[in-house]
């Protein structure tokens, strides 16, 4: 059983220069979204008691809680930060369904400071080999339910981790296997539109700096937890795939970098070809919300499952919007565009959107079982009140891997973020933040950025 120690060489071995230019780019993209997505979603729903919890834990001041500032033990500000990050659901993601950045971003940074600092270009190596660990489990997973996030994410900041606090490879293995023991979480948490989906990014975060730390301090986990009788490959792979299908090319071929996913609209995965359909119809035939009597749309069961559900404020109205097609839909056709204001509670109650709520209908197509390579697809049927019918079909909705955003709309994306939260980030620090990340082989220590991120 050697793909244990596979990995963990990997993650104690690789050097920048082992790093692929086209790699080193994804990483820099990955860093910018999180930094405006953790600005964006700094003071949202559940935000602020997450950070007042972190604080009134207490214990060493290690490192930085973003934009509110504050300093707690790292996995703690890896946890607020990361929380924070994916509050709004507009972190990058992996394909299929995984958010990676919001938790390997806040565990880099957390971890630099751990290490009292780390250059611009350890910091790129981390991360590169932490979203390439997350990516190879992600690829061998059968989820049934599991949140992806929870259950490979965690892997990927233990890679960061490890790597950042220069653990042999022996203690990697172990921060891995640690690692494998903390993985889990539910997709019934965006089904029931819980705060639990940010908590699951977080302890993602939070749970690879743990884990890292215990190894360096001689705690070990299962050598067996990839190929073992009760390893990852049995638990999680439900015994479907092969070694090879892991390891093959590691440290050689990176792959994450093929898999991106930068959203267009600021909610689940699952609703972006939706959202997309409906604005594109607009925009070909003139519709609007006065013209529509009935919308029907078709997805896959994946998606189905996870946000085609009738709509409910609820308790928690935001998350309820972000995971919900109906009121994605509802939303951009009443308000001609997509963005972050239009998940605000204010406009979540607007009440001209209910009676375009229930003219949308959802159903799930079966002939797309388990087809994952199209479960973002959406079939959408319009029929206006004078009986016109158009149709539209995204099968690869904008800023998925297939379909990627142009360098504008995704500055467009950015800029929404920046300019979002109770308190943005002065012009001048977005400036050189930009310029920082871009140049980020060039910096000396990563922790010059953190000045930028709290205001």
């Amino acid at each position: 059983m050697n793909s244990e120690k596979t990995f963990a060489r990997f993650i104690a071995d690789t050097q920048y220069q082992d790093i692929p230019e086209g790699v080193a780019e994804a990483v820099k993209n990955i860093v910018l979204n999180i930094a405006g997505t953790t600005n964006a979603g700094a003071f949202r729903e559940g935000c602020q008691p997450v950070v007042d919890q972190v604080k009134a834990w207490g214990g060493a001041k290690e490192a930085t809680i973003l934009i509110h500032g504050g300093k707690v033990p790292a996995y703690n500000a890896a946890f607020a930060n990361a929380y924070m990050a994916r509050a709004l659901d507009i972190d990058d993601a992996m394909f299929p369904g995984m958010h990676v950045g919001a938790s390997t971003v806040s565990a880099a940074l957390a971890t630099a400071e751990l290490a009292g600092g780390c250059s611009g270009r350890e910091f790129l190596t981390a991360l590169a080999i932490g979203h390439e660990t997350a990516a190879r489990f992600n690829s061998v997973t059968d989820y049934i339910g599991f949140d992806h996030t929870g259950v490979c994410t965690v892997l990927g900041t233990a890679a960061v981790a490890a790597n950042l606090l220069r653990l042999s490879s022996l203690q990697a293995l172990d921060t891995l296997a640690l690692a494998f023991n903390k993985s889990g979480g539910s997709f019934q948490s965006n089904v029931d539109g819980a705060l639990a989906v940010r908590a699951i990014q977080g302890f993602a975060a939070q749970g690879g700096i743990i884990s890292a730390q215990l190894a360096q301090r001689g705690i070990n986990g299962p050598k067996n937890f990839i190929e073992g009788v009760y390893g990852y490959l049995h638990l999680y792979g439900r015994d479907k795939y092969q070694v090879t299908d892991l390891t093959d090319n590691l440290g050689q071929k990176f792959m994450f970098h093929t898999n991106l996913l930068f959203k267009k609209h600021p909610s689940c995965a699952c609703t972006e070809a939706g959202t997309d359909a409906i604005l594109f119809l607009m925009q070909e035939h003139n519709i609007t919300a006065e013209d529509v009597e009935r919308i029907d749309i078709t997805v896959s069961p994946i998606a189905f499952r996870l946000v085609g559900h009738p709509f409910e404020i609820g308790d928690t109205p935001t998350v309820n919007a972000q995971f919900n097609i109906r009121y994605c839909v509802a939303s951009a056709l009443l308000r001609k565009g997509s963005s972050l204001k239009y998940f605000e509670e204010v406009q979540i109650r607007d009440p001209g959107i209910s009676p375009i709520l229930q003219k949308i209908s959802v159903t799930p197509d079966p002939a797309l079982e388990g087809k994952l390579e199209v479960h973002l697809m959406a079939d959408m049927k319009v029929t206006t009140k004078k009986g016109q019918v158009y149709r539209k079909t995204v099968e690869q909705p904008r800023g998925s891997p297939a379909n990627p955003l142009s360098r504008e709309e995704a500055q467009e994306c950015f800029q929404d973020y920046m300019s979002s939260g109770n308190k943005p980030i002065p012009r001048q620090n977005v400036d050189k933040l930009i310029s920082a990340i871009r140049k980020m082989e060039e910096m000396k220590d990563i922790r010059s950025l953190l000045p930028l991120l709290v205001v």
